[in-house]
Protein backbone atom coordinates (compact mmCIF):
# COMPACT_ATOMS: atom_id res chain seq x y z
CA UNK A 1 0.00 0.00 0.00
CA UNK A 2 2.92 2.37 0.59
CA UNK A 3 4.18 1.98 -2.98
CA UNK A 4 0.64 2.37 -4.32
CA UNK A 5 0.17 5.58 -2.34
CA UNK A 6 3.51 6.94 -3.55
CA UNK A 7 2.57 6.23 -7.17
CA UNK A 8 -0.72 8.09 -6.69
CA UNK A 9 0.90 11.19 -5.21
CA UNK A 10 3.72 11.32 -7.77
CA UNK A 11 1.36 11.02 -10.74
CA UNK A 12 -1.16 13.52 -9.36
CA UNK A 13 1.63 16.03 -8.70
CA UNK A 14 3.38 15.58 -12.05
CA UNK A 15 0.14 15.90 -14.04
CA UNK A 16 -1.16 18.89 -12.04
CA UNK A 17 -0.27 21.40 -14.83
CA UNK A 18 -2.71 19.47 -17.04
CA UNK A 19 -5.60 18.66 -14.74
CA UNK A 20 -5.75 21.84 -12.63
CA UNK A 21 -6.56 24.17 -15.60
CA UNK A 22 -8.92 21.50 -16.97
CA UNK A 23 -10.64 21.33 -13.59
CA UNK A 24 -11.21 25.09 -13.63
CA UNK A 25 -12.50 25.06 -17.22
CA UNK A 26 -14.97 22.23 -16.64
CA UNK A 27 -16.16 23.86 -13.40
CA UNK A 28 -16.96 27.01 -15.38
CA UNK A 29 -18.82 25.03 -18.04
CA UNK A 30 -20.88 23.19 -15.42
CA UNK A 31 -21.74 26.50 -13.74
CA UNK A 32 -22.91 27.98 -17.06
CA UNK A 33 -24.77 24.88 -18.31
CA UNK A 34 -26.26 23.48 -15.10
CA UNK A 35 -25.92 26.24 -12.52
CA UNK A 36 -25.04 25.68 -8.87
CA UNK A 37 -23.85 23.61 -7.18
CA UNK A 38 -21.01 22.71 -9.52
CA UNK A 39 -19.91 19.68 -7.51
CA UNK A 40 -21.82 16.55 -6.56
CA UNK A 41 -20.93 14.82 -3.30
CA UNK A 42 -22.16 11.38 -2.30
CA UNK A 43 -21.23 9.02 0.51
CA UNK A 44 -19.50 5.89 -0.74
CA UNK A 45 -17.70 2.92 0.79
CA UNK A 46 -13.92 3.14 0.95
CA UNK A 47 -11.31 0.59 1.93
CA UNK A 48 -12.66 -1.82 4.57
CA UNK A 49 -16.08 -0.28 4.03
CA UNK A 50 -15.18 3.03 5.69
CA UNK A 51 -17.47 5.83 4.46
CA UNK A 52 -16.19 8.91 2.63
CA UNK A 53 -17.68 11.49 0.30
CA UNK A 54 -16.77 11.07 -3.35
CA UNK A 55 -16.62 14.31 -5.37
CA UNK A 56 -17.69 14.65 -9.00
CA UNK A 57 -18.86 17.39 -11.31
CA UNK A 58 -22.63 17.58 -11.41
CA UNK A 59 -24.08 16.12 -14.61
CA UNK A 60 -27.81 16.15 -13.83
CA UNK A 61 -30.40 18.83 -13.21
CA UNK A 62 -32.24 18.92 -9.89
CA UNK A 63 -35.70 18.23 -11.33
CA UNK A 64 -38.33 16.98 -8.92
CA UNK A 65 -41.90 15.75 -9.07
CA UNK A 66 -44.73 17.59 -7.34
CA UNK A 67 -44.13 15.60 -4.14
CA UNK A 68 -40.46 16.62 -4.02
CA UNK A 69 -38.93 13.31 -5.16
CA UNK A 70 -36.22 13.43 -7.81
CA UNK A 71 -37.28 12.58 -11.35
CA UNK A 72 -35.66 9.50 -12.99
CA UNK A 73 -32.06 9.86 -14.17
CA UNK A 74 -33.03 9.89 -17.85
CA UNK A 75 -35.24 12.96 -17.24
CA UNK A 76 -32.49 14.85 -15.39
CA UNK A 77 -29.44 13.98 -17.51
CA UNK A 78 -28.83 16.66 -20.14
CA UNK A 79 -26.86 16.39 -23.38
CA UNK A 80 -24.05 18.29 -21.69
CA UNK A 81 -24.18 15.90 -18.75
CA UNK A 82 -23.98 12.92 -21.09
CA UNK A 83 -20.93 14.50 -22.74
CA UNK A 84 -19.29 15.01 -19.35
CA UNK A 85 -19.81 11.36 -18.49
CA UNK A 86 -18.73 10.00 -21.87
CA UNK A 87 -15.44 11.92 -21.67
CA UNK A 88 -15.02 11.07 -17.96
CA UNK A 89 -14.48 14.79 -17.25
CA UNK A 90 -17.04 14.55 -14.46
CA UNK A 91 -14.51 12.39 -12.57
CA UNK A 92 -11.70 14.99 -12.38
CA UNK A 93 -12.62 16.28 -8.88
CA UNK A 94 -11.95 12.79 -7.53
CA UNK A 95 -8.27 13.66 -7.80
CA UNK A 96 -8.88 15.55 -4.55
CA UNK A 97 -10.15 12.28 -3.06
CA UNK A 98 -6.87 10.70 -4.20
CA UNK A 99 -4.81 13.48 -2.61
CA UNK A 100 -6.75 13.07 0.65
CA UNK A 101 -6.17 9.31 0.61
CA UNK A 102 -9.86 8.40 0.34
CA UNK A 103 -9.21 6.86 -3.07
CA UNK A 104 -6.40 5.64 -5.29
CA UNK A 105 -5.94 6.28 -9.00
CA UNK A 106 -6.58 2.56 -9.57
CA UNK A 107 -8.89 0.23 -7.69
CA UNK A 108 -12.47 -1.01 -7.60
CA UNK A 109 -14.90 1.85 -8.13
CA UNK A 110 -16.42 3.15 -4.87
CA UNK A 111 -20.02 1.98 -4.50
CA UNK A 112 -22.90 3.08 -2.29
CA UNK A 113 -22.77 2.34 1.42
CA UNK A 114 -26.12 0.55 1.30
CA UNK A 115 -24.62 -2.13 -0.96
CA UNK A 116 -22.23 -3.39 1.74
CA UNK A 117 -24.61 -5.90 3.42
CA UNK A 118 -25.66 -7.21 -0.01
CA UNK A 119 -22.21 -8.53 -0.95
CA UNK A 120 -21.26 -12.18 -0.83
CA UNK A 121 -18.04 -13.02 1.03
CA UNK A 122 -16.19 -13.10 -2.30
CA UNK A 123 -17.68 -9.84 -3.55
CA UNK A 124 -16.75 -8.14 -0.27
CA UNK A 125 -13.07 -8.70 -1.11
CA UNK A 126 -13.26 -5.65 -3.38
CA UNK A 127 -13.09 -3.55 -0.19
CA UNK A 128 -9.65 -4.92 0.70
CA UNK A 129 -8.16 -2.31 -1.67
CA UNK A 130 -8.71 1.45 -1.76
CA UNK A 131 -11.39 2.42 -4.28
CA UNK A 132 -10.09 3.88 -7.52
CA UNK A 133 -10.87 6.44 -10.20
CA UNK A 134 -10.33 3.67 -12.71
CA UNK A 135 -9.83 -0.06 -12.39
CA UNK A 136 -9.62 -3.49 -14.00
CA UNK A 137 -13.38 -3.48 -14.37
CA UNK A 138 -13.35 -0.09 -16.16
CA UNK A 139 -10.82 -1.19 -18.80
CA UNK A 140 -12.72 -4.43 -19.42
CA UNK A 141 -16.17 -3.09 -20.19
CA UNK A 142 -17.06 -0.42 -17.65
CA UNK A 143 -20.84 0.00 -17.29
CA UNK A 144 -21.63 -2.31 -20.20
CA UNK A 145 -20.89 -5.16 -17.78
CA UNK A 146 -23.40 -6.86 -15.51
CA UNK A 147 -22.98 -6.54 -11.76
CA UNK A 148 -21.66 -10.12 -11.52
CA UNK A 149 -19.06 -9.39 -14.21
CA UNK A 150 -18.00 -6.22 -12.43
CA UNK A 151 -17.51 -8.02 -9.13
CA UNK A 152 -15.53 -10.76 -10.87
CA UNK A 153 -13.15 -8.21 -12.38
CA UNK A 154 -12.84 -6.37 -9.05
CA UNK A 155 -12.01 -9.47 -7.04
CA UNK A 156 -9.54 -10.62 -9.72
CA UNK A 157 -7.78 -7.27 -9.36
CA UNK A 158 -7.58 -7.63 -5.58
CA UNK A 159 -6.15 -11.15 -5.89
CA UNK A 160 -3.58 -10.21 -8.56
CA UNK A 161 -2.67 -6.65 -7.58
CA UNK A 162 0.79 -5.32 -8.32
CA UNK A 163 2.23 -1.89 -9.00
CA UNK A 164 2.80 -2.89 -12.62
CA UNK A 165 -0.85 -3.91 -12.95
CA UNK A 166 -1.86 -0.43 -11.78
CA UNK A 167 0.44 1.16 -14.36
CA UNK A 168 -0.98 -1.09 -17.08
CA UNK A 169 -4.54 -0.15 -16.11
CA UNK A 170 -3.70 3.56 -16.21
CA UNK A 171 -2.40 3.25 -19.77
CA UNK A 172 -5.40 1.16 -20.83
CA UNK A 173 -7.71 3.76 -19.29
CA UNK A 174 -6.40 6.42 -21.67
CA UNK A 175 -7.56 4.34 -24.63
CA UNK A 176 -10.85 3.51 -22.94
CA UNK A 177 -11.62 7.20 -22.38
CA UNK A 178 -10.70 8.13 -25.95
CA UNK A 179 -13.05 5.58 -27.51
CA UNK A 180 -15.78 6.31 -24.90
CA UNK A 181 -16.78 2.65 -24.72
CA UNK A 182 -19.10 1.24 -22.04
CA UNK A 183 -20.06 4.57 -20.48
CA UNK A 184 -23.66 3.44 -19.87
CA UNK A 185 -25.59 0.16 -19.96
CA UNK A 186 -27.13 -0.61 -23.34
CA UNK A 187 -30.71 0.27 -22.33
CA UNK A 188 -30.24 2.82 -19.51
CA UNK A 189 -28.48 6.14 -18.95
CA UNK A 190 -27.04 5.04 -15.59
CA UNK A 191 -26.13 1.74 -13.97
CA UNK A 192 -29.14 0.08 -12.27
CA UNK A 193 -29.01 -0.47 -8.52
CA UNK A 194 -27.20 -3.56 -7.29
CA UNK A 195 -29.86 -5.96 -5.98
CA UNK A 196 -28.72 -9.58 -5.62
CA UNK A 197 -31.35 -12.17 -6.47
CA UNK A 198 -31.05 -13.88 -3.09
CA UNK A 199 -29.32 -13.31 0.24
CA UNK A 200 -25.53 -13.77 0.01
CA UNK A 201 -23.52 -15.98 2.31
Amino acid sequence: MFSKRCLDLVLVTVTAPIWVPLLALVALLVRVKLGSPVLFRQERAGRAGRPFFVIKFRSMRDLRAAGGTLLPDEARLTGFGQWLRSTSLDEIPQLWNVVRGDMSLVGPRPLLMRYLPRYSAEQARRNEMPPGMTGWCQVNGRNALSWDEKFNFDTWYVAHWSLWLDIRILFLTIGQVLVRRGVSPADQVTMPEFKPDKPKS
